[in-house]
């Protein structure tokens, strides 16, 4: 896929009250002639005194929200979680693929550098639950924020993504905040147990190397009883981020058009 980078560097304004000037820069994409807009800038939940970087994926010709809004033309929300260790600027072959379809993505980057290692041993479940809960956090705050900033947003239908720790945050927050997300999809979580309901609707993308730990995957009986999907593709759960190839990027790209066009 030929990519060309046009504008590069646009300083905005200020984006928390009482914190330093964080700058954002705007980067204009091209891909199969239509014009995405990537916005990477950094908020700060002063509750938490903890910074939250993002990137925000936009087709050019649908940026003015706000007017949109008075037209009654409400775009749909993706808020994309990436794996540990993942930043704002990975997963562009998925934020992309949904932004040219006309959804609005944000790519919440979950961990910094000053934050302690995840935790690899023992208890996982114990030990990485504080972690996917500062992720749940951080996702509550983005979205309040947008909805202050982007009214025209179709905040009754936001689509969850999340790959593998990021997809644990996504499941997290389907568990305890059932109503906050229609859809959630996940690219092989593998410690959060898949939610046991009907809302939201689940689909989750299951690598061919990795598998999740007892109980986090539905039965087949489950899986028919709530409407749940799970299917397995030829792609390792660390190449799910980006490090696939083409191929595999297409038919990951492909089985989440299916399964939201299905909804």
């Amino acid at each position: 896929m030929k990519v060309r980078y046009l504008i590069l560097l646009i300083t905005l304004g200020s984006c928390a009250a009482k914190k330093p000037a964080k700058q954002a820069f705007n980067t204009d994409v091209y891909l199969n002639g239509t014009v995405v807009r990537i916005d990477t800038l950094t908020w700060v939940d002063s509750s938490r005194n903890r910074t939250i970087p993002l990137a925000i994926y936009n087709r050019e010709d649908l940026t003015n929200i706000k007017y949109n809004l008075h037209k009654n033309i409400y775009k749909k929300l993706v808020i994309l979680n990436p794996g540990y260790g993942g930043t704002r600027n990975d997963y562009g072959y998925i934020a992309n693929n949904l932004a040219i379809k006309g959804y609005l993505v944000v790519v919440v980057q979950h961990d910094l550098p000053t934050d302690d290692p995840l935790p690899q041993t023992g208890d996982i479940y114990k030990l990485r639950k504080p972690f996917w809960d500062t992720g749940v956090k951080s996702v509550l705050f983005v979205t309040a924020r947008l909805k202050k900033e982007y009214p025209g947003l179709d905040y009754h239908n936001i689509i969850l993504i999340g790959h593998s720790n990021g997809g644990d945050i996504a499941m997290l927050i389907a568990n305890e905040y059932p109503d906050f997300a229609k859809m959630v999809i996940t690219l092989d979580n593998r410690r959060v147990p898949l939610p046991k309901r009907a809302r939201p609707g689940v689909f989750s993308i299951r690598s061919s190397d990795q598998p999740a730990d007892p109980n986090v995957l539905p039965s087949e009986q489950e899986q028919k009883k709530y409407g749940n999907r799970i299917v397995k593709v030829n792609t390792k759960h660390n190449d799910m981020g980006g490090m696939g190839t083409d191929v595999q990027k297409r038919e990951i790209n492909g089985l989440i058009n299916d399964f939201l066009d299905s909804q």
